[in-house]
């Protein structure tokens, strides 16, 4: 194999890189929980309640909100457990309840004013550090990751459903195009 072949051309190449990949959202996975933890201890929240913000903001995020219900499947929590996490997380001041506006019969869930700012004061200085690392990656490399990055997510939402799961409609990667 010469320099100027295409990667398809190499497969142990290809190979490793798909290994790196998966390496690297291992390793992302395991230092995101490190400092989920770290913030549930600051703010005495749950592994469970810190898991429901984090659905609660992505869902919100990627414009589509979840109901208790919702939350309650994503979490594997009975209705009774996720109405006592919700009134919690309510109570805390880190979400509130909202009617949707496309079917007002429904609730559904978004960050409070509160809770965005404990996370923000949490997590802006991870921001400004991701910011401060990525500084030099070319834009066309930030687009080739966040592509990778949907293709993993979609990758792992099938997995996913094919072990029972249900569809997480807002884990869909958001499209920056």
């Amino acid at each position: 194999m010469t320099d100027d072949m295409p990667d398809s051309a190499r497969p142990d190449a290809r190979a490793r890189l798909e290994a790196d990949i998966s390496a690297d959202v291992r390793a992302m996975t395991v230092a995101s929980e490190q400092i989920g933890r770290t913030f549930g201890a600051l703010h005495d929240l749950s592994p469970n309640d810190f898991q429901a913000l984090m659905h609660v903001m992505v869902a919100d995020t990627n414009g589509t909100p979840l109901t208790a219900g919702e939350l309650g499947s994503l979490l594997g929590l009975s209705s009774a457990a996720v109405t006592y996490l919700v009134e919690r997380m309510l109570s805390s001041g880190h979400i509130r309840r909202e009617a949707d506006p496309s079917d007002r019969r429904k609730v559904i869930l978004r960050y409070d004013d509160h809770g965005l700012e404990v996370a923000r004061e949490f997590f802006a200085p991870l921001g400004q550090r991701t910011a401060r690392a990525l500084r030099d990656v070319p834009d066309a490399d930030l687009a080739a990751a966040h592509r990778v990055f949907a293709v993993l997510i979609d990758s792992m939402q099938s997995h996913y459903k094919d072990l029972g799961g249900k569809n997480i409609r807002h884990l869909t990667a958001r499209r920056t195009t």
